[in-house]
This record gives structure tokens, C-alpha cells and sequence, in this order.
């Protein structure tokens, strides 16, 4: 396929374009496909889901301090069995609610009341049982600088505590 001659020169000095390349312009390429946007959960998300977590666990706590202590005959504080009972119930419940329930689905109770997940950094997926453990031991480190730790989510970019950057995971919506 042949192309027209172009057109005479324009009379005022302006020449006319070229003729377009043989089948027109190329469209350009597909873009490179980038992992989608993750959305990190808010400081006072976490909180909340941390306060509810707090919530369903203090009544054990509580009973065991209200229905575990007593004194001796000569007035000294002494423990009975309801203390042990309960501060065991306690860690049960902690235990399979931020450590076993976390760790398999990334939501404890809080975390899916308020629609946030933990999950691991590089992989997106839930840590499981035993990170999940770590990581609540890690959130001393959060606590004994102060608790500046826990306020880390304010400005850092992936809203991450000590805790979190340390067991590399991450808190979604």
C-alpha cells in the first residue's frame, strides 16, 4: 500500500507533515502488574480491638483477685485454690483468643469485631499460633520504652508497633 504524495509546500514556509508509518502508532504495552494497595489499620482501631480483647478477659482476672485472696490466721495475704482457678481460666481464654485464634485467621474477638486483620508482612497470610505468642511477648518492648511502642501506628507508613516490625507483621482492613 502506497501512501498520496504529500502536499505542496505551504506558501508561507510551513511544509506539511509526513505521511504516518506504515499501520499507524503501536498502542504501548501493558503495565506491570503491582501487588494491590494494602490498607492498614488505624491507631484507634487497634486500640479498640485491644480494649475488647482487655474486656473479655478482666472478669476472669477480677474473680480471681476478688475470690482468690484472703488472709491467715494472723492477718498476712494468702491465695486459695479460686486464685489459681481463675487466673488459669484467664490465660485460656488470652491464650486462644490473641494466640490461637489470631494466629489461624489473624482476628482475635476485637480484631474482627472492628474488621482488622494481623497478618504477616511479607505474605499477606495469617502467622499463626506460635508468632502470634511472640508477638504479644515482643509488645513488652512497646511497653518498657515508655510505651512509645504502642504509639509507633501514629507515624509510621505501615501504622506497625516495635512488636510488629520485630515479628514482621502488619495490621489490616
Amino acid at each position: 500500500m502506497s501512501y498520496p504524495p504529500p502536499p505542496p509546500n505551504d506558501p508561507y514556509g510551513n511544509q506539511a507533515p509526513p505521511p504516518p508509518p506504515y499501520g499507524g502508532a503501536p498502542y504501548g504495552g501493558a503495565g506491570a502488574y503491582g501487588a494491590p494497595a494494602v490498607n492498614y489499620a488505624n491507631w484507634g482501631q487497634r486500640v479498640g480491638a485491644y480494649l475488647i480483647d482487655g474486656i473479655i478477659v478482666a472478669p476472669f482476672s477480677i474473680l480471681a483477685s476478688v475470690l482468690g485472696q484472703g488472709t491467715d490466721e494472723n492477718g498476712l495475704p494468702t491465695v486459695n485454690a479460686f486464685y489459681w482457678i481463675f487466673l488459669l481460666l484467664a490465660l485460656v481464654v488470652q491464650g486462644y483468643n490473641r494466640w490461637f485464634q489470631a494466629g489461624k485467621t489473624g482476628q482475635s474477638w476485637g480484631k474482627k469485631a472492628l474488621g482488622i486483620t494481623l497478618v504477616d508482612a511479607n505474605t499477606g497470610q495469617p502467622i499463626g499460633a506460635g508468632k502470634a505468642f511472640l508477638r504479644d511477648l515482643a509488645h513488652f518492648i512497646d511497653a518498657i520504652i515508655c510505651y512509645i511502642g504502642f504509639l509507633f501506628p501514629l507515624w509510621d507508613a505501615k501504622r506497625q508497633t516495635l512488636a510488629d516490625k520485630i515479628v514482621s507483621t502488619v495490621v489490616t482492613r
